[in-house]
């Protein structure tokens, strides 16, 4: 009995874990659908910018170089600022 009260208790705390950082994305490494899903604003078409921005031009060094992609706006950034990394 108590093996299962310590596993559930131990499921539930890395699926709310894993819930925490879901909406977090790496604009360094994800996948063009990945960044649709997780950017707000965000398409298919601008997702594949920012992948092919990135491949030309190596890794963002910051958030805010997300704006040297055509069609991404500083408006775009700002909404999504929470929810990016580079790291």
């Amino acid at each position: 009995m108590m093996k299962s009260i310590q596993s559930f208790l131990l499921s539930s705390l890395i699926f709310f874990a894993a819930s925490a950082f879901a909406g977090s994305v790496n604009i360094n490494t994800a996948s063009p659908e990945m960044l649709t899903k997780s950017m707000s604003g965000v398409g298919e078409v601008k997702a594949r910018a920012i992948v092919e921005y990135r491949e030309k031009n190596g890794p963002f060094k910051s958030i805010d170089d997300l704006v040297l992609v055509k069609g991404i706006a500083s408006s775009t950034v700002a909404k999504n600022r929470d929810n990016i990394t580079i790291k």
